[in-house]
């Protein structure tokens, strides 16, 4: 019996598991492993996180909340709607380039088990209204001004999504294919940022 525990070997766990699940998802990783990374025992592992099951949930809630918070508090204040969000785009990239693995992560286990995507939403049900209320009535303000033209808030959040998502899918794919080095992928990585950017802006206009 674990009289003793630990926060540290806790964290140590999460951060193990959170490498290996973004790396190989969650059939192929096992807790065995996972205490191998971790430096600890597999007892250890079920001690704190007790199954698999709950460890990849506090991984995967964990990893939602982070896109969340980050294009929550991607925000300037006097700033116009366009440089807002501007900044939630780059702060959306950002977040995908830090983390690439977690597309592959997020669109595997959706698919594979739909389920948790419901207990994800219960879970963290106030934090979709906190990032869409405020978005909605921005950009129902702009639309009301004639600044842009007219369209849902979903509309604009699964552009923003995919076509920053989309770089991080494909990518690896396109630099085999199209031959490229590590130079060339950092270059191409900073020209999507600001090409994204600029294709979202000018979708919004009145004039296209």
């Amino acid at each position: 019996m674990i009289t003793n525990p630990d926060t540290n070997t806790e964290q140590t766990i999460l951060e193990a598991a959170e490498k290996l699940f973004l790396e190989k998802g969650f059939a192929l990783t096992s807790t065995t492993e996972i205490a191998r990374v971790a430096g600890c025992n597999q007892a250890l592992v079920h001690y704190y996180f007790r199954t698999k099951e709950k460890l990849f949930n506090s991984v995967f809630e964990k990893k939602a909340r982070m896109i969340a918070t980050g294009l929550f508090q991607a925000d300037k204040p006097g700033a116009t709607f366009e440089e807002k969000l501007k900044l939630k785009i780059e702060a959306h990239f950002d977040m995908l380039l830090a983390n690439p693995g977690l597309p592959f992560l997020f669109f595997n286990e959706l698919l594979t088990n739909p389920i948790r995507l419901r207990k994800l939403r219960e879970t963290m049900s106030d934090v979709p209204r906190a990032i869409i209320s405020p978005l909605k009535a921005e950009l129902d303000a702009e639309i009301a001004k004639g600044n842009i033209r007219p369209i849902s808030v979903y509309d604009l959040l699964i552009t923003i999504v995919s076509l920053n998502v989309m770089l991080f899918i494909a990518g690896p794919i396109f630099k085999i294919m199209a031959d490229l080095n590590d130079e060339e992928i950092t270059k191409l990585i900073e020209s999507r940022r600001q090409e994204n950017v600029l294709i979202i802006l000018r979708s919004l206009k009145n004039n296209i």
